[in-house]
This record gives C-alpha cells, sequence and structure tokens, in this order.
C-alpha cells in the first residue's frame, strides 16, 4: 500500500468500451481483460469504485432525437448501465473478486440500492463497488454521475477510460496531427469545450479537487502502472 500513489479510485468506463470491435453489445474477451486490470488493482490494495456508461446499448438522449420522450429514453439508458454494470460484476466474480453493483433505481431483485454509506463500507472491505443508473435522475449523464460518486466516496482520482490516449485539442481520428494535452486545468477544459467530460462533470471534479485522469483503456496493464505513479493519459487538476 505505501508504494501505491492512489488508495481509492473511481473508475469511469464507457460502454462503448465494452464493445470491442463490434457495433454494439459487450465483448466478452473485453471485459474480462478489464476485470483482470481491476483484480490486479484490488489484489494490490486499490479500493476500486466503478461508473460504466450504457452506449454500447442505449443512449437516452439518442432515444429522445429518433422521437422516444427524453425521460423514457434516460431511463433506458439507466437500465443499460445496469446490464454492463452486471456483466463486469460477473466478470470479476470469475475472478473471485468480490463485486457488488449498487443501482441508483431500485431494483432488489437484481442488485442493491446505492446508499453512499454502504458503498464507502464496501469498499473498505476491498469490495469492487459497480454503481449503476447514473444519479437515477433523467437529463445527467454518466459522466456527472461519475464525479458525483468520485466525491461521494471520498476518490483520490477518477480516471476516465476510454478508446483514445488522452485529451487532445481535437478529435484525433480526424485530426491526426491534433494537440496532445499532458496536463490541463478544469477552466481550460471548460474554456474551450475540451471533449474530456461533459460540463457538469468536469465543474463537479474542479469544485470538490479531484484530479481527473483521461487514459486509453485498451492499453492492458495501464491501470496499475498509473497506480504505481506512472503518468499516463492526460491529467486534468488545478495546475496546467
Amino acid at each position: 500500500m505505501s508504494e501505491l500513489a492512489y488508495r481509492r479510485i473511481l473508475l469511469k468506463l464507457s460502454g462503448e468500451a465494452l464493445m470491442g470491435a463490434g457495433e454494439f453489445g459487450i465483448d466478452p474477451a473485453v471485459i474480462a481483460r478489464l476485470a483482470g486490470d481491476v483484480r490486479e488493482l484490488v489484489a494490490a490494495g486499490v479500493q476500486v469504485g466503478v461508473v460504466i456508461g450504457g452506449g454500447n446499448i442505449f443512449r437516452g438522449a439518442g432515444l429522445a432525437r429518433s422521437g422516444i420522450d427524453r425521460v423514457s429514453g434516460d431511463h433506458m439508458g439507466m437500465l443499460a448501465t445496469v446490464m454492463n454494470s452486471l456483466a463486469l460484476q460477473d466478470a470479476l466474480g470469475k475472478l473471485e473478486v468480490p463485486a457488488r453493483t449498487m443501482s441508483a433505481l431500485r431494483m432488489d431483485q437484481v442488485c442493491d440500492y446505492y446508499v453512499q454509506r454502504e458503498a464507502v463500507q464496501a469498499l473498505g472491505r476491498g469490495e469492487v463497488v459497480i454503481m449503476a443508473a447514473g444519479t437515477g435522475n433523467p437529463y445527467f449523464t454518466t459522466d456527472s454521475a461519475a464525479s458525483l460518486r468520485a466525491i461521494e466516496i471520498g476518490a483520490e482520482l477518477m480516471i476516465k477510460a476510454t478508446k483514445v490516449n488522452g485529451v487532445y485539442a481535437a478529435d484525433p481520428v480526424s485530426h491526426p496531427d491534433a494537440e496532445f494535452y499532458s496536463r490541463l486545468s478544469y477552466d481550460r477544459a471548460l474554456a474551450e469545450g475540451l471533449k474530456v467530460m461533459d460540463a457538469t462533470a468536469v465543474v463537479l471534479c474542479r469544485d470538490n479537487d479531484i484530479p481527473l485522469r483521461v487514459m486509453n483503456i485498451n492499453d492492458s496493464g495501464a491501470l496499475m502502472r498509473l497506480m504505481q505513479g506512472e503518468q499516463i493519459g492526460s491529467l486534468v487538476d488545478r495546475g496546467e
């Protein structure tokens, strides 16, 4: 534990990260690899909270654009995050890693209801706590939910795990020469509209001094190297 840079983290996974090379759904190989990376953290003594998006199944905003009521669409998106969370819980269970899914929506036959105090106690016992269904409210993204949960559990770092290596001045796929930011401030990310997380999520991190690390989840072993102090991806904090 004394060699770890962080002892409690919140890992935000995009739903799209679970698709692998597919166009939707969950790639079993990808979620098994992610579970293996989390197991390595837990074995080292890191307390891990996880929030997973649902974009690989449903996006509330996208459903709203297709004609579905926004509130209904967002609730469908929340249910998608529960599906992803249960899949990760199952993958962790196969590796004998204690894990529980806690949902902001009540569904007692499927998973536990999210209670901040119980989540913190579970983390203290070495359980991975997967926090599903966003905030339980429409119009809030899972990015905002991740920031909120990071604050509630007292995380020392929030990690946004994506398909790119960090924060760029523009989309690196369509702009290969886009400038890469190894470190930037919350305010710069907001002022320049950089695609770090949504504005509410960044403001929550800023106002509660939660540093945010954006990194490529496909870099196997990178999470453990980050816990050991290696500078990976982009750091968003008060400095620059």
